[in-house]
Parts: C-alpha cells; structure tokens; sequence
C-alpha cells in the first residue's frame, strides 16, 4: 500500500511540476458535423463559407453572418440565401475561437474559393466508416429536419 501512495505522490509532483506534459487533450466532434460539412476533420469549431461570406459555428449549429454591421447568430440563414445550396459550395475548416472576428483576413485569403462547386467530398456521401455510422444514427432526425434547411438542401442539424 505504501509503494502504491507512494507512486501516486511522484506522479502528483510530476504533473505538478510540468502540467503541459500531464494534460491530454483531445476532442472529436464528428456526430455533431452537419451533412453538407466537408469530409477528412474529426473535429470542426466553424466553417467559413466564401460563397455567402458566413461562418457556421458546430458545436450551436448556427450560422454566423453580418447583418448592417452585427454579427449575427441563427440557426438559419437569411431569407437572401433561401436557394444557397450548401452542399455544392465550398467550405473552410477554421478551428479559431471567434473567427469572425478575422472576417477581413479570411474574406481576403478564401476569396478564391467563390463559385467553386463539387471539389469537397461532403458527410453526406462519403463512404468513410467514421461518418457512416453517425450519418446512419442520424437519417431519421435529418429528414425531419429537411424543410429547415433553407428550403431544398436536405441537411441536417445533429
């Protein structure tokens, strides 16, 4: 028993000495990516979407846009996207707290990627195992989830 607390202090006095090494982090998000979201990430904080120059946040599935000058948080997008097809334009993994507050910066390094459809390989329809298996648990809400979508994107909301 002596040895066993006696393991237990050095290894306290360890972590004490050198937190960084003591703490492990890792986080994967993978069941709460929407279906349109871009495969190959096991964890996303925000899309950036060139396209309609917003950001949709996972971990709250809300989009993030401007608004005369707010930023604005919905689980919608405004009424001037209603025909924006998510699935078909191109996204920007960021995993920044608050990126919209870099939005001149991301605008002017992912303006390229304007107009750019059917590059990425959306959760939807990959074949990848890790996805498969959350889109599966998912379908059922999803569909209930469709008419949200702006209309006729048929994507989902974890």
């Amino acid at each position: 028993m002596k040895k066993l607390l006696l393991a237990g202090a050095v290894f306290c006095g360890i972590a004490l000495a050198n937190p960084a090494q003591a703490q492990i982090h890792f986080s994967v998000n993978i069941g709460i990516q929407p279906s349109w979201g871009p495969t190959g990430y096991d964890h996303v904080e925000y899309y950036y979407i060139p396209d309609i120059q917003a950001y949709y946040y996972v971990p709250d599935h809300q989009f993030v846009y401007q608004r005369e000058g707010r930023w604005i948080f919905s689980r919608d997008l405004p009424a001037r996207y209603r025909d924006f097809d998510l699935y078909h334009s191109h996204k920007v993994v960021i995993n920044d707290p608050q990126p919209y507050m870099h939005f001149e910066e991301h605008r002017r390094m992912y303006d390229h990627f304007r107009g750019e459809r059917d590059r990425q390989e959306f959760i939807r329809g990959s074949h990848d195992n890790r996805y498969a298996e959350h889109w599966h648990d998912q379908h059922e809400a999803n569909e209930e989830w469709r008419h949200h979508d702006n209309g006729r994107h048929n994507g989902d909301r974890h």
